[in-house]
């Protein structure tokens, strides 16, 4: 088993019994509504030859940023699941994109199975997409509705959209610092240092007056606001625990919520 899918499951087998069944349920009406309009796309030869040209439009870089977004999505769906919280960060992919995503996973699935397929002419490629797509939803079919039948395809997907990411060069983003987001920086809670002190601010270096408004990040450190806000500006982590905070950046996000998965499945292995 790839390492990106073990990752996966041993943070998955650390939610409770109701977390788990409330995430299968979110991923079964997600891929129910997924099928159902890759099914209309191949069903409709406009739409199909609409699609299949915005596709030949994009550029490498520009189907990676698809897919990064497609595996964005995703892994909000997952890990919200671990999080008291829901992420306050926008990650809606517009319907002409999934069509498009869609699309250009069956492609790469389809070469996967068949490399010779796609080197038929282009009248042919309707057919043959949805044959696969036939194939893959009868070898589905019959499994019940049981969480390993949901959950084990949602994260096939998942690793083999983060795989062809990190070959097409975006794993060239993995430890670029990028700027929290806004929103999540104007959410932050500003607090009172209370007696004795807060403290000293680790990037000014001058301590945190008693009475003094200060911020607070979501770890607990403080900081005065005039010194984290420009840091916030640049870069998402925490100046004392590398803490990440949520990001605009669609690489840098994923690489913050695929660490947290990283963190959890860590401790799982290692019995904590």
């Amino acid at each position: 088993m790839e390492e990106e899918s073990i990752i996966v499951i041993s943070a998955l087998s650390t939610l409770s019994s109701s977390r788990l069944s409330d995430l299968s349920h979110s991923v079964l009406s997600l891929t129910d509504h997924r099928r159902r309009r890759l099914s209309s796309l191949l069903s409709s030869p406009i739409l199909f030859s609409l699609t299949l040209h915005h596709l030949h439009s994009l550029s490498l870089p520009d189907k990676t940023i698809l897919i990064a977004r497609h595996l964005l999505f995703s892994l909000h769906l997952l890990t919200q699941h671990f999080q008291p919280t829901k992420p306050r960060v926008s990650t809606v992919i517009k319907q002409r994109d999934l069509d498009a995503v869609l699309l250009l996973l069956l492609l790469c699935e389809l070469h996967q199975h068949n490399p010779e397929a796609l080197s038929t002419p282009l009248t042919n490629w309707q057919a043959l997409l949805s044959k696969q797509f036939c194939e893959s939803t009868l070898n589905l079919s019959g499994v019940g509705t049981c969480e390993s039948a949901v959950l084990l395809p949602y994260i096939e997907m998942v690793t083999r959209c983060r795989r062809f990411i990190r070959s097409m060069g975006g794993g060239e983003k993995e430890g670029k610092e990028v700027a929290a987001a806004p929103a999540v920086v104007v959410a932050l809670p500003s607090v009172d240092v209370k007696c004795g002190g807060g403290g000293e601010c680790v990037i000014c270096k001058e301590d945190m007056r008693e009475g003094r408004e200060v911020c607070e990040l979501p770890c607990g450190h403080l900081f005065h606001w005039m010194c984290i806000l420009p840091w916030l500006r640049k870069r998402n982590t925490c100046p004392c625990c590398r803490f990440r905070l949520p990001a605009d950046d669609v690489f840098g996000e994923i690489e913050r919520l695929w660490e947290l998965l990283v963190k959890i499945s860590s401790c799982n292995l290692d019995g904590e």
